[in-house]
């Protein structure tokens, strides 16, 4: 692979990196805020359904730092388990946000 071809694949790798951990970083304020509001509002399966999405953020900031140490052959993969496991957390955020905004 050429010098030229390494520095593309390496940015393009950085750029997938730091969308994933800006994400992280967004998911760590919501889950924050959440966590307030249902305190707040004694919405007790809420607080336990928040401590739940702590511990999964947790996975997640794992499966990150994997994804950023993964070889050229397991990148990809890496990339889509990492990505669905955002839009799953995402999901879940969103039902509880709802669930306290109901409240």
């Amino acid at each position: 692979m050429s010098t030229q071809a390494n520095v593309t694949v390496n940015a393009a790798r950085k750029a997938v990196y730091d969308k994933v951990d800006s994400q992280l970083h967004t998911f760590e304020a919501q889950l924050a805020t959440l966590k307030a509001k249902a305190e707040s509002a004694r919405a007790d399966a809420e607080v336990k359904a928040i401590a739940h999405l702590v511990t999964a953020k947790r996975t997640l900031d794992q499966k990150a730092a994997e994804l950023k140490k993964a070889s050229e052959a397991a990148f990809q993969q890496a990339k889509a388990d990492v990505e669905a496991r955002i839009a799953e957390f995402d999901k879940s955020v969103k039902v509880i946000e709802s669930k306290i905004k109901a409240a």
